[in-house]
């Protein structure tokens, strides 16, 4: 095995393969897939399902001349296989390895980065309309699933698309999921499709007798074409894509290597906007994957022979916990509903789901519907709670601030991967959250230091709020704490003293708390005396605390899990100055910078996020202070 794909420098090998060939070499990719993804995690069932796409794509077109774009990304590690990356896949997310996703810095044939749904349309109408104005002459194939297309995006990009009638090719990769099954009337539409092939069959076969036919001619063709478009409705149940401007084809199986290429070979030859509507299996050549495609869409490392996924014995994460709560708030609180995007496993409600059907809503890939649905909800009394990741809910700020914000409306928003997130580097990590959500006038901001806060915030936003409210935590299982039996109130705006010390103020939020304390444990060692303060809020701002304590000791930093530039630490700053509280200050962070991926805590260790990097870079500023 391996043979054929080590004979694949570049899409140009592969068109010297015969078709058996090629089949082979689908073998042998997920092979290496499988073999890859269960030492390293990744994207896995996602991948498999699109190798045959990615073999017949490359072997049509001619990247990178022709721009291949993809959707998310998760699909495409067939596509760096083929692309000049076997080499170096073993070190597919890992620190200074490739990255999970297509990016335009790693590869030629990359034409576009990816990590966030629904965006391919929109970029490849884009290369379209530049090659047109450039007078150029190429290419370009936009690859989506079916999940992706919920996103309100992928419409707004096929609407202009198929307004201009831009020569571009659409191929949508459907497998009936997104990360958990598809969800709304977009996907039963899908469904309906895949169900109607006769309509399909029927308007080709009457074409073609009509074109063959005697004395016929354009007339009867064009009655045909009007006969045809009145049947569609009875036939197929709506051709909403052919009404968008787009000529569409399918469906046809997207692991039938001959009939793909055959297919794509003839829309080549294709100048308006066409639709290639291919059905796959996700997970396809695994068959834990193909049975279990939500578990194996993104994993850790795991067994390849058994399909168990590799787990150290540890604490409940973070994510756990806010599904038992969510559980436990629902049996108490009848208003409390809850709302995802397509992450129900993901986002810790799948226990809610299953209690509470009718009090759970999954509204597909798209983030500012899923907000301002949650606005209207809470309009009529209702109090919902959007579980959704940091950097997803950067797609939805507008919402945010227009329809939540804005109106004063309680609505809690779990922020799940707040951040740093690890291997799925820059375009997942969570970083911006605490300076745009502490931005918005009338949010509270809370982040917990263990799984007890976590479970209090969680109350206290339901309980003790009048307005909306975001609640963040990490990535990461929790410290092991005892949760309790009773949920207890957290004072809004109130932070609390956790170590008192006369030479220097730590302030800390969220995850950084309990590295903050380890910290003062080693600078006490070195003859350094440290207060402690847990934050809590980043707003509102305990300004009284901060400032008393920032006063007492004259120097103060600040530490936190999330972007410097306008973070928490910026916050503290401003809180000091009405009260001209002036003290020597240090923030600790994450840079202005887009952090590459790694685990968790070797990015921590590299920002020097840990009890070490705290305690040292405290240190080297106190002496550096002291030599002034």
């Amino acid at each position: 095995m391996g043979e054929l794909l080590y004979r694949v420098s570049g899409p140009d090998d592969l068109k010297s393969l015969t078709m058996p060939e090629l089949a082979e070499l689908a073998s042998e990719i997920r092979e290496k897939i499988i073999s890859v993804v269960s030492s390293t995690g990744g994207h896995l069932a996602p991948s498999l399902g699109a190798v045959e796409l990615a073999i017949a794509i490359h072997y049509v077109f001619d990247s990178p001349r022709d721009r291949i774009v993809w959707d998310v990304g998760h699909q495409a590690y067939a596509h760096k296989l083929l692309t000049g990356r076997r080499e170096r896949f073993q070190t597919l997310r890992q620190e200074g390895g490739l990255s999970g996703f297509p990016r335009l810095s790693e590869s030629e044939h990359d034409a576009f980065g990816t990590g966030h749904g629904s965006t391919s349309i929109s970029a490849a109408l884009g290369m379209s309309c530049a090659r047109d104005a450039m007078g150029e002459d190429f290419h370009v194939v936009a690859v989506i699933g079916d999940g992706a297309l919920s996103g309100g995006l992928s419409f707004e990009g096929l609407n202009q698309a198929g307004g201009l009638g831009k020569r571009l090719i659409v191929i949508i990769n459907d497998n009936k999921m997104s990360i958990s099954p598809n969800v709304g009337a977009l996907a039963k539409y899908m469904t309906r499709l895949i169900a109607g092939p006769t309509y399909r069959k029927f308007e080709a076969d009457l074409w073609e007798l009509l074109g063959r036919t005697p004395y016929v001619g354009r007339t009867a063709r064009y009655v045909a074409g009007r006969v045809t478009e009145s049947l569609k409705g009875f036939i197929v149940p709506g051709t909403i894509f052919e009404e968008l401007g787009f000529k569409y084809y399918g469906p046809i199986d997207g692991h039938a290597l001959p009939d793909l290429i055959s297919v794509l070979k003839q829309l080549k030859e294709v100048r308006v906007p066409v639709i290639l509507h291919t059905l796959t299996t996700k997970g396809k050549g695994y068959r834990f994957a193909e049975q279990n495609s939500s578990q194996f869409h993104g994993i850790g490392a795991f067994d390849k022979v058994t399909g168990t996924e590799e787990k150290k014995p540890g604490f409940p994460t973070y994510t756990d916990v806010f599904g038992s709560w969510m559980v436990e708030i629902g049996e108490r609180f009848g208003s409390v509903v809850a709302v995802t995007a397509a992450m129900k496993d993901n986002t810790g409600l799948a226990r809610f789901a299953e209690r509470f059907p009718g009090r759970f809503f999954d509204v597909g890939m798209a983030e500012g519907h899923a907000v301002t649905f949650a606005a209207g909800l809470a309009t009529r009394g209702l109090l919902p709670v959007v579980a959704i990741y940091s950097t997803f809910l950067q797609r939805a700020f507008d919402h945010l601030v227009h329809d939540v914000a804005l109106q004063k409306l309680k609505v809690v928003f779990a922020v799940d991967r707040a951040g740093l997130v690890g291997q799925d580097g820059p375009t997942h990590h969570g970083c911006l959250d605490l300076v745009y959500l502490r931005a918005v006038p009338g949010l509270t901001v809370m982040a917990p230091v263990n799984e007890r806060e976590l479970r209090d915030m969680l109350y206290t936003a339901v309980e003790s709020c009048s307005g909306p409210v975001a609640i963040r935590f990490p990535r990461s299982e929790g410290t092991g704490c005892h949760v309790g039996e009773a949920m207890a109130a957290v004072p809004v705006g109130r932070a609390e003293i956790l170590r008192e010390g006369k030479d220097v103020a730590l302030c800390a939020i969220g995850s950084m708390v309990n590295p903050s304390l380890e910290a003062a444990g080693l600078l006490a060692e070195r003859g350094v005396e440290a207060t402690v303060v847990n934050a809590r809020f980043a707003k509102p701002l305990d300004a009284g605390t901060i400032g008393r304590v920032a006063a007492e000791c004259g120097k103060i930093v600040t530490v936190e899990e999330g972007t410097l530039a306008g973070g928490f630490g910026s916050g503290v700053l401003e809180s000091l100055t009405p009260g001209r509280v002036c003290p020597k200050a240090l923030r600790l962070g994450i840079p202005d910078a887009f952090v590459e991926h790694a685990s968790r805590p070797a990015l921590l260790r590299r920002l020097g996020l840990t009890p070490e990097g705290i305690a040292g870079a405290v240190l080297s500023w106190l002496e550096a202070d002291r030599d002034k």
